[in-house]
């Protein structure tokens, strides 16, 4: 099980305004409740999107939107991958019977059609035809992917858009402000260990045809944002890429990041995602390196999705900084 973005459409398209052009919340005492109100969105593709009032029965094709509806206390009637999401996503637990819709790269309409759902919420990585295919059954909402430009910016733009589609705009605030004071403990608590400005270099890889690929988590990266605003400083030199901030490396690669903290997730459920504690446990250049000879690796908590929401990223700021004071 790959628990990667599809990266055939990294290259997104630039991020159009999310505005928000109606509201769900009455504006005199005689007006209609806000679970009747129309909403009208303009989302990440310009499209315009009118809905009766807060969506309330709504499928999430990708694992990021799911998330994202989860911490906003509504549960989605289909979820893509739903084995994946439970596998990979623990910080914001799918705990109900959502319907498996199929894959994340190939919803099944008929799946969808099923449902009858208020709402889809898709993102700018699913292929236009398959959209278009969506917007046939019910509006679709799509956010952007994500942003290199501003990683968490765009994480929590997504957020505030999702939560005026379906009428939980309070509870967003909540996240956010949430998603704040984590990260203002966080570092504080590296401060207090002084290790404020600390190198640190986040990665992930995979084994395939017993190869294995290593992507290095940049600057652009969620992770690598979440990073910088902990007072870290991303060790990676490579340029990653324009959606999420990911470049592609070796293990001869990491040569170049001398003396820092390395950090990584893998999952016990996927044989294929630990290189680091596996397939490179015994190679030479790996125990060559100096945050491997200090013992500067630190394999965090499985169940933390690197490209969700809210709730993966504070409990990564949690692992991270437990993993890094320890």
């Amino acid at each position: 099980m790959r628990r990667l973005p599809r990266t055939a459409p990294l290259a997104a398209a630039a991020a159009l305004l999310l505005a928000a052009c109606g509201t769900t919340e009455p504006a005199a005492d005689d007006a209609p409740k806000a679970s009747s109100r129309p909403v009208t969105l303009t989302d990440a593709s310009g499209a315009k999107v009118e809905l009766d009032g807060p969506a309330t029965k709504v499928v999430g094709t990708e694992w990021n939107v799911v998330e994202h509806l989860l911490s906003l206390g509504v549960e989605p009637v289909g979820v893509a991958d739903v084995k994946g999401y439970k596998t990979w996503d623990s910080a914001v637990p799918l705990t109900h019977d959502a319907k498996d819709i199929g894959t994340r790269g190939e919803p099944s309409m008929d799946t969808v059609a099923a449902l009858d759902p208020d709402l889809i919420v898709a993102t700018t990585d699913l292929q236009a035809g398959a959209v278009k295919q969506l917007r046939k059954i019910a509006p679709v909402l799509e956010v952007k992917s994500a942003d290199a430009s501003d990683p968490v910016g765009q994480m929590l733009e997504n957020l505030d858009l999702i939560a005026r589609a379906t009428g939980t705009t309070e509870r967003a605030a909540t996240l956010k402000k949430d998603f704040d004071a984590k990260l203002a403990e966080g570092a504080k608590a590296l401060e207090d260990a002084g290790l404020k400005g600390a190198g640190i270099a986040f990665a992930d890889g995979y084994v395939v045809s017993n190869q294995v690929s290593l992507r290095p988590y940049t600057s652009g990266s969620l992770i690598g944002g979440v990073n910088e605003r902990l007072g870290l400083k991303n060790a990676w030199k490579l340029k990653g890429d324009e959606a999420y901030g990911l470049a592609a490396t070796d293990v001869e690669g990491l040569t170049a990041l001398g003396d820092v903290q390395f950090a990584y997730i893998g999952n016990e459920q996927d044989t294929a995602s630990d290189p680091f504690g596996k397939e490179l446990r015994n190679n030479s250049v790996w125990k060559s390196l100096p945050f491997v000879k200090s013992g500067d690796v630190h394999r965090l908590d499985d169940g933390i999705w690197m490209f969700g929401g809210t709730g993966s990223m504070e409990r990564y700021v949690d692992a991270l900084v437990a993993a890094l004071t320890k």
